[in-house]
């Protein structure tokens, strides 16, 4: 996995200790942590872009596929969005992690 703007952001840890109890090999592992990490993308990239105002978009993507690892992304969203954008990718991660932890434990 590549480092994102908003990997700060991201928490995982009962997410980890649940993938880890519930496969029994690495190749399960890695293609489930796979799963997750293209599930968060989308989901924090759809949530930035419902805040950010559409006249912004192209140019967001832009600075995002020059550079997907600058932090200072954030700052742009923030001024660009005018909303915490940090607290607003925090709660998306969260209600995915409650979400990936029933999928999880219902498949046990």
């Amino acid at each position: 996995m590549s480092k994102l703007y908003y990997d700060h952001l991201v928490v995982l840890d009962e997410v980890e200790a649940e993938i880890k109890k519930s496969t029994k090999t690495l190749e399960e592992k890695e293609e489930l942590w796979k799963v997750v990490d293209e599930t968060i993308h989308h989901r924090v990239m759809g949530c930035v872009l419902d805040k950010l105002p559409r006249e912004h978009h192209e140019e967001f993507l832009h600075k995002f596929h020059k550079a997907p690892h600058d932090e200072s992304l954030i700052d742009y969203l923030k001024e660009k969005a005018g909303e915490n954008i940090e607290e607003l990718i925090r709660q998306e991660i969260g209600n995915l992690a409650f979400e990936l932890l029933q999928e999880i434990r219902g498949k046990k």
